[in-house]
Order: C-alpha cells, then structure tokens, then sequence
C-alpha cells in the first residue's frame, strides 16, 4: 500500500467522540425536581431585550427549528417577567340601551370581575324579592286611593251636575253598569217602557228633545273626562315609578358604596339608574300579567343588566401568558354568537366570547408563525391590532352576510400585549424580505441555536434534562452508560463530534421507545446502555426497509457495484436517500469516458433534466480544474462523458465532484481504480477536497455492502480531511476498522485521493515545468497533449 494511504488512514479512535459516563456522575438529584434549560444563551439575551422593551413594536420572532426547545424555554420566560408585573385590568361588555347593537366595553379591577356579575345577581334577586309586593304597602295604597278619590270626585260632580239639571226638566238619571241614561217621569217617578208606550206622541216627542238636550248637557259637563282619566293615569304611573324608583334607589346605592373606587362600575349604575325602573314596572311589576314565571322573569333581566365579563383575573396572579395553539380569526379576536329562538336568530352582547388577544392583554401571547399565516385574514388583523394597541371584535366576512342579519359592532378594547411568534428561518426572512410591517412590529430576534457545545457543562445539564423528563413520566432510574449513549445519539443527529443536537425531542423518543422495550423484557428497574441500542436498532428496522430492498438490488447485481478488482474509468461514489424517516447512505457507480475532442465535460444528468444546479455547478469545475492542472503550455482539447449509473431519479449537491474528477483522470490516464474502495467529497478549481453532508451514512452504507459480501481487508471510504470532526459512526463500523477489515482515509486534496484510489503517486510538478513520466498527472498530461496534437493535425 503506497505510503499516502497509511498517512491518510484514519485510527479507530478518531471515528467517534469520546464520552466519559463518569461525567454525569455529578449530577444532582435535588435537581431533577426542578425544570431546568440548556445553551441559546444568544437566543436568552434577545428575549431579555424584548420582553424588557416597554415601546411598541418590540414584538418578538423566536426563529429555531421544531425540537429545539424554543416553546419550552419562551414560557419559562414569560412565566418568570409575568410574575414580576402587576396583574392587568379586566374587560367585560355592558348593553347598549339606547343602540343595542353598539354594546359598551367597561374595564374593571383585577378580580372585580367576578364580584361585579355576582352584586348584580344578588341585586336581581332582591328585586324579584321586592316586586310587586312593594305596591301593597298602606303608604303606597293611601296615595293610589287619593288619586281615585280626586277622580271620582270630578266625575261624580259632573254627573250631579247633570242629574239635578235633569230632574228640573222632569226626567231622571240613572247609571247602569257606567252607562249614564235618561228616563222620563210621571207623578215624580221614573216610568218603565211599557208605561213610556202608553204616553201620547206628543207626550213621547217632547221626551226626546228633552232627551237631546239632556244628552248635550252631559257631553258638555263630562267633556274633560278623558285628561281627568289621563291626568289620574299620570298620577298613578308616576306614583308607581316613585314608589319603584326609591325602593331600589338604596340597593343601588349600596352597590354604589361597593365600587366607589371604579370610575367606570359608578358611571355603569347611573346608566342602571335610569333604565332599571321602567324595566322592573314592565317585567317584574306588571299589573296585566295574572301569574309570573320568576325563573324566565330573571333570566331578562340578567339578559339586560349583568355585564359579560370576557376575561377574569386573580389579584395575584401577575401579568398573563397565553399560547394559542389554533389562531383562527375567532380563536385570536373573539367572536359574536348567535342564539336561535322560534326558528329566528338573535344575538346580544351576553353572547360576546373573548379571544386569545383579550385574554393576554396585559401581558404575553405565544404564536405559532406558520399556523397564524395559514389562516385567512388573520395576518393583516393581528398587525392592524398591534399597530392601533386596539382589540376589534368583528365578523371577518361581514360584506358577504346578508343585509338583514342582525350584527353587534362592540365597542373597541385597548390593547397592550408583547406577542412572541415561533417560526422557522425560512419563514422569517420572507416576512422581513416581502412585509415592511413585520419589520416594524417584530423588531426583536430570538435566534435559537441547532446545536450545542460538547463539553462537561453542557454534558451535564443535557443529563439532568432528560432525567427531569423521566421523573416527571415516572420511569425508571437512567444509568450513567445510558445517558451516554443518549448523547452519542444527539452527535450523531448533529453529525458533529463536538456538538450536540440541540433536538431535544429526537432523544426524548429515544428514551421512550427505551422505556418501551424495557417494560416488554420485564426488566424495569432500570434503563441502561442496552436499552437504548436496543431502541436505535428498532427504530432503524421499523424505517429500514427501502435501505434493506436498494442494498438486496446490489448484492442481486441488479444494481452494479463493485467491491473488489480494478476498474478504468469506474469508481464507487456515495451518496444519501432520505425518504421520510428513512435516512440511509449507497454507493453509485460513476464512469467517465474521454476521447479527442472539444466538447469539454459533458454532464449527462444534466443533459437529460436529471442533474440539478448544484450538480451541475460540480460537474462544471472539473472543466476548470483541467484547465489549471494542464493547460497551462496548450489548450486543453477533450470530450468526456459523466455519469451516476442507474440513477433515474433527480440528483442533486456536489459532494460526488471528487469521485468524478477521479473517474475522469482514470479515463484519461487508463490507471484502474481500486474498486474495494468507495470515495466522497467536493472540489474546488485548485483541487482542494470539501465538506460534505450524511458522512456517517455514507460510509455506513457501503460498510454494510462490504459486509455482507465479505470484508477482504482492504476495503474502505475515502472521505474530505475535513469531515473528521463529523464521524459518529456505528460501532460496527469502528470495531471494522480496530480489526483492520475495513478502512477510513482523509484527504485533503485530490491528488491524495487519486493516489490511494490508483495506488500511483499523483506526482509534483518539477523545477522544468513537468511531472514524473509514469505520475497520474504525467501521464494526464501526456494523453490531453495527444488530443491536442491529433484536434491541431486535423485543423491543419
């Protein structure tokens, strides 16, 4: 084996990090009982800043991805700055009397809520305690009975009035069932209708226009009779609304007493005041109703008098934090409701419900970014709101009801609320690119780290967490060597040896699906290391089954991939599948044919739509590369073709870029390519190897080709120098390489590449401008000058 390749062979040692169990031996107990965060110090200090800023438009964006523990770190926060402020006032609505439509909206102290609604019932009841009974007092009745008096004194003046007029013409007046006639006399006594028959016509006719005569009298004496009826009305409504009004004059007054402190309750009982009379004469007082239903007789009155308290706070209880998981239009806003009654829909303000906005003014509002902008109008509202510090409760598709639906336009609540939105990146640079507003209104960034420092503190407060979680669920003690194999799983989702996934809820399923098995066995005592492998090799069975099929194609030779021999032209790329929770790593074959030409490199995944940009970009730098290694004396003159083999769906990043400029220089050079071996990584023009993403599956991935095909001892990935820091790879893999059955390279440039892969030094160029005659790169130059003679000898 050339010596580049032992240089360049990575140790078992550098395949993982090292982590000591003995660290979370420091953890204390007294502290699982306490909730407790790790790292996004960053992330801390911008929340700090904005939920500290008193100036509107110091809204906060949380941007992190899901799992991060953004949402649980924000509350802790919210929770901690709500302690601290006082508690806000509370919001209820009051009817409208004069425009029932346009219901009032009343602020109210904290807790004053509560005792508002309850003095109003408890002044309700009094009332239908109080009514009508209060009409049967002797005071009440001796002034009811005077008024008659007066009445009936008028009255029966008149008719005396009238009867002694009468009886000077010879005619009587009676009254039958308060009709007033006449009836003529004979010998000073009325006579019946028999007798009336048998006076004479001239007897009967002188009667008549006595009759006449008499009958206009009456009209003129009883004349004012209909204003004595309404004047003794009058007397009587107002002795009732007296009556009334002082009987509940001092239950308003002790209400009075109650809130004196509340400027807008007092202003509220001297609407009461007014309108609470006539409603009690009307509903309560009745005189035309027999019988009255007190049940439904207080509902109208709650109905009209008690206010709707939207949201009722505790004195104590600081300012409030709210999250709305749904922010519907509704949710957010608030809502009217509509009750239906004999097939007719009415509404009132008691149907007014509060939203998310009501319930967190005052204090703080958590807000999924992603679900608010998924919801119709909703968006543009919210900004309205914040910008006016003003709480409309609307219908959103009013314009689209019909005309005579019958609508409550409630009065507006002012609004003062720090909104903290979660988002992800993508998210908030569109709204900072597309919305102005969004910029004014969110001025605050929280970015939350994906990824966590691995050191002993940050170790340790990991440990502490997830044992936090596992007391809180009631499982069982986590031993140490669990905990580190939990952490091992959170660098490898980070796929870095000195960062951990700052995901949380990958590791907190891990443990569950740990706590599972556990129970399964029988063996709950405690979890240990094995559990936890045994959950990673049952999650990797249960997605495993597309890596399992594309691996059986290959060992089938329905997919063509070498694991020993020499090949010219042919080498074992890497590349990632991700489809769904199904993440896995497989070799491809990448061949390159060259011939004399101009036509330069041509990428036929490109050519055939299947390549996408930044393939393509790959595939386009090995032109540059040609250029700059060797045509620096005469134009570089050659047609080549790349392929990824078997490949029929789309491809996309550069990481396959050194594997093909490998395949390309061994079709140039006919030096075979060591096929035991698979390669990985981007190039610059210089040909400097890069990072590349999915290491861990890669070489994972054709580890277990070689495997099951059996391991010769010199099989082995070629991967950038730079990708070390990012190995976490399965214990398979390393035990493979502490035996020496397999074998990890990292380079830092192609020529290392091409010589392990040619096992051919790639050669230095030399004081005279050229390479070792049998280098890889003397014979390139050799070969792309022979194209050049053969393309010049066909111009001339």
């Amino acid at each position: 084996m050339p010596q580049t390749a032992q240089n360049n062979r990575l140790s078992a040692d550098q395949l993982t990090a090292s982590i000591s169990s003995s660290i979370f031996d420091t953890i204390d107990n007294d502290s699982i009982n306490e909730q407790s965060f790790i790292g996004h110090e960053r992330a801390k200090e911008a929340l700090e800043f904005g939920l500290s800023m008193p100036s509107v438009g110091f809204n906060v964006f949380a941007m992190g991805e899901h799992g991060t523990g953004r949402q649980t770190l924000i509350k802790q926060m919210l929770n901690r700055f709500a302690k601290e402020q006082e508690t806000p006032s509370e919001w209820c609505y009051t009817n409208n009397f004069d425009d029932g439509h346009a219901p009032f909206a009343l602020y109210l102290n904290p807790g004053e809520g509560k005792l508002l609604v309850s003095r109003l019932n408890t002044f309700i009841d009094d009332l239908i305690g109080l009514f009508p009974e209060i009409f049967d007092n002797p005071g009440y009745q001796r002034q009811k009975s005077a008024i008659d008096r007066a009445f009936n004194k008028q009255y029966d003046e008149a008719i005396d009035l009238v009867e002694q007029h009468a009886f000077d013409m010879g005619v009587a007046l009676y009254e039958d069932k308060g009709e007033v006639g006449f009836s003529p006399m004979v010998d000073g006594k009325p006579i019946n209708d028999k007798e009336f028959a048998l006076l004479t016509e001239q007897q009967r006719s002188d009667f008549y226009q006595q009759l006449a005569e008499l009958e206009h009298f009456l009209a003129e004496q009883l004349l004012e009779l209909p204003l004595w009826k309404r004047t003794s009305a009058e007397q009587q409504r107002k002795l009732r609304f007296d009556t009334a009004k002082q009987s509940i004059k001092p239950l308003i007054k002790e209400m009075e007493h109650e809130f004196a402190s509340n400027l807008g309750v007092l202003k509220y009982f001297k609407t009461i005041k007014k309108y609470i009379v006539e409603e009690v004469l009307e509903v309560l007082a009745n005189e035309s109703t027999e019988t009255r239903d007190d049940k439904e007789t207080r509902k109208i009155m709650v109905e009209r008098f008690v206010p709707n308290l939207l949201v009722d706070r505790s004195n104590d209880q600081g300012a409030p934090v709210v999250y709305e998981q749904n922010p519907t239009f509704q949710n957010l806003f608030g809502q009217v409701d509509f009750a239906s009654f004999q097939g007719t829909t009415y509404t009132s303000y008691k149907l007014i419900r509060a939203g998310a906005l009501h319930k967190a003014n005052g204090g703080y509002l958590l807000l999924d970014a992603e679900k608010l902008l998924n919801q119709p109008l909703v968006w543009s509202r919210l900004k309205l709101a914040l910008k006016t510090g003003q709480i409309t409760i609307e219908n959103p598709y009013s314009e689209f009801s019909p005309p005579s639906v019958y609508s409550l336009q409630p009065e507006k609540i002012p609004l003062k609320v720090k909104v903290v939105l979660l988002g992800e990146p993508d998210l908030y640079y569109m709204l900072q690119e597309y919305d102005q507003e969004f910029t004014e209104l969110f001025r605050v960034l929280a970015d939350f780290d994906r990824h966590l420092n691995h050191d002993d503190e940050n170790l340790k407060a990991y440990g502490t967490i997830v044992r936090q979680r596992a007391h809180k669920l009631g499982y069982p003690p986590i031993t140490n060597q669990a905990l580190a194999e939990m952490v091992r799983y959170a660098l490898r989702k980070a796929e870095h040896q000195s960062k951990i996934s700052a995901n949380i809820v990958v590791v907190n399923d891990l443990l569950d699906e740990a706590v599972y098995l556990s129970k399964k066995s029988g063996d709950t005592e405690e979890i240990t290391a094995d559990h936890i492998q045994q959950a990673l090799l049952a999650k990797k069975r249960r997605t495993g089954r597309i890596s399992e099929t594309w691996l059986s194609d290959i060992k089938e030779r329905q997919v063509l991939i070498s694991t020993q021999g020499k090949e010219v032209g042919k080498v074992n790329g890497l590349t990632v599948l991700e489809i769904g929770e199904s993440v896995f790593g497989t070799p491809a074959r990448i061949t390159a044919t060259v011939y004399a030409g101009s036509n330069g490199v041509t990428d036929i995944e490109r050519e055939v739509d299947l390549g996408k940009a930044i393939h393509s970009k790959g595939v386009m730098l090995l032109t540059g590369y040609l250029g700059h290694k060797y045509g620096q004396n005469f134009p570089v003159s050659i047609s080549a073709n790349i392929a990824i083999e078997q490949s029929y769906g789309h491809i996309d990043g550069d990481s396959a870029s050194m594997a093909e400029l490998c395949a390309l220089i061994s079709a140039i050079t006919h030096l075979p390519i060591d096929q035991s071996l698979a390669i990985t990584g981007s190039i610059n023009q210089h040909g400097q190897v890069q990072s590349i993403g999915g290491v861990n599956e890669k070489i994972e991935g054709f580890y277990q080709l070689c495997n099951d095909r059996g391991l010769t001892g010199t099989q082995g990935v070629i991967i950038p120098r730079t990708n070390v820091m990012n190995l976490m790879l399965n214990d398979d893999v390393i035990n493979a390489v502490k035996r020496g059955d397999f074998h990890i390279y990292a380079v830092e440039d192609i020529d290392q590449a091409l010589a392990i892969l040619m096992s051919t030094m790639a050669g230095e160029m030399n004081s005279t401008g050229r390479y070792p005659r049998k280098s890889i790169h003397g014979l390139a130059l050799d070969k792309l000058k022979q194209f050049a003679d053969i393309l010049e000898g066909e111009d001339e």
